[in-house]
């Protein structure tokens, strides 16, 4: 494959935007004072607009609490100057946790969340100076169809079934007459959301996120029109569940915590990989019209069709909701759409398209979000690919009131302290940079140890996952 990223100044990177065509979608600022701007959110105020985004690192312990490799990525994303830090996916059941080592917030193992944020809160102090502006948040999630013990589904869905195995090693897709999730399965899953939220504020997170992305259980329903019953159909139905639980939040923590949400606009189509290239093509045949997706032209599903997202997003508003993270896609069937990359995940295809047409689709449908509702936080994602110049386009989508806040996810495992470097220095240092050739993916893929799943982290930037890498490596059953 080419490499794409070839890229030694601004000009350069500049030049590329413009022979692709991608100048209106992808702007570049040398000034960086946008990203400075504090934020308001609810009654409290986040001191910059650079976040961390929820990255997971498969590294909890079995009964879901934190562990000493979770506490090091959390300090040192506390201590590395964003103001945001948008805490990690973690379960509100145990069947629904993706992996063995997802974290899994219960009645059990509170006070490991609780000495999680102060750990944070202390490194943030020790390295900033003060964290009255810091806001830190936890993502609850229920992993649907991505459910680590058995697939979880809320419909079967034509395009996705033959990409969803029950049986990963014979690679065995879900059968038409497998099971979904009933009514009252779904209405246990709302009681399982809001009581996790209660136990996040109790353990002094700021904020919970309803994870609604990258067609996880919350994402798939959003685009359940082939479902049936309460939860299915009509949109009023598909956002039936997220509102209920946003409702039942408010009342249960007397409207002191904070609520956000991380939305996939743009569930996309699945991708398999073409034998002669490599690289990803559509699986094909898909239904016309295209009724699997949510935020999907369903005439043209290669494209993005924020008709829908747009009236959820104002929905949940309406319902109580301060925050919004735009992402799209899904790591398992499509995953240049989401995180566009120099180097493809062990187990996918190379990306069909040069990734700055990728960051351009982010940036395109976050700024569509943002200039609907400009008085909604709206945080940006697919930034990483850009490497040390992601800060010259946050600066610009900040400016030109196409984004409130600006995230960094792969991008964060990497160089965690990039906020404090750029306020100190006024620039990313290269050598630090995340440079987008996937090593963490390949490390939350390894499930042959005794605990059923490798810790992930950035191996080219940090020896410790260097080292988990090896090992993973080394003791494969298929070298």
């Amino acid at each position: 494959m080419p490499k794409h990223f070839r890229y030694r100044s601004l000009e350069d990177l500049q030049k590329d935007i413009t022979r692709l065509r991608l100048q209106d979608e992808i702007r570049i600022s040398e000034d960086l004072s946008p990203l400075w701007n504090p934020v308001s959110f609810g009654n409290r105020t986040i001191g910059n607009s650079l976040a961390i985004h929820p990255m997971e690192g498969c590294d909890g312990h079995l009964d879901g609490s934190p562990d000493e490799l979770v506490y090091r990525r959390w300090e040192r994303f506390g201590a590395g100057g964003a103001k945001l830090i948008w805490g990690e996916a973690t379960a509100v059941q145990e069947d629904a946790r993706a992996n063995t080592r997802q974290l899994w917030i219960h009645d059990d193992n509170v006070s490991g969340f609780e000495n999680l944020v102060q750990r944070t809160r202390t490194a943030h102090k020790k390295s900033i100076g003060k964290d009255d502006d810091l806001i830190v948040g936890l993502q609850l999630t229920h992993s649907g169809r991505y459910s680590y013990r058995k697939p979880l589904i809320a419909y079967h869905d034509p395009a996705v079934d033959p990409a969803t195995l029950i049986d990963k090693k014979r690679k065995i897709p879900v059968p038409p007459d497998y099971p979904i999730l009933s009514d009252s399965d779904l209405k246990r899953v709302e009681d399982a959301l809001v009581h996790a939220a209660v136990l996040a504020w109790k353990a002094g997170f700021d904020f919970v996120d309803l994870k609604q992305c990258h067609r996880y259980l919350l994402s798939e329903l959003l685009g359940a029109k082939m479902r049936e019953g309460e939860y299915g159909g009509s949109l009023e139905n598909r956002t039936r569940l997220v509102r209920n639980v946003i409702g039942r939040i408010r009342e249960a923590t007397d409207d002191q915590l904070l609520l956000a949400s991380r939305m996939n606009v743009y569930d996309g189509i699945p991708y398999k990989t073409d034998p002669d290239t490599n690289e990803g093509i559509p699986r094909e045949p898909y239904p016309i019209p295209y009724r699997s997706g949510f935020g999907v032209d369903e005439q043209f599903p290669l494209k993005e069709d924020l008709a829908e997202p747009l009236t959820v997003i104002g929905l949940l508003r309406e319902a109580g909701l301060q925050m919004i993270n735009v992402t799209m896609g899904s790591p398992y069937y499509n995953p240049h759409v989401g995180r566009p990359a120099e180097k493809a995940p062990i187990d996918a295809y190379e990306t069909p398209e040069h990734p700055l047409y990728g960051v351009a689709r982010h940036f395109r449908c976050t700024a569509a979000i943002q200039q609907a509702y400009p008085d909604l936080n709206i945080v940006g994602t697919g930034y990483s690919w850009l490497q040390q110049y992601l800060i010259n386009a946050g600066a610009a989508n900040i400016r030109d009131g196409r984004v409130t806040i600006v995230g960094s996810g792969r991008g964060a495992l990497a160089y965690p302290d990039f906020v404090k470097d750029v306020n100190d220095t006024g620039e990313m240092i290269r050598k630090k940079v995340c440079i987008t050739v996937s090593y963490c993916v390949a490390l939350m893929r390894g499930k042959h140890n005794e605990l059923g799943q490798f810790a992930s982290g950035c191996v080219p930037r940090d020896k410790m996952y260097a080292e988990i890498y090896k090992d993973m490596l080394k003791t494969a059953p298929d070298k």
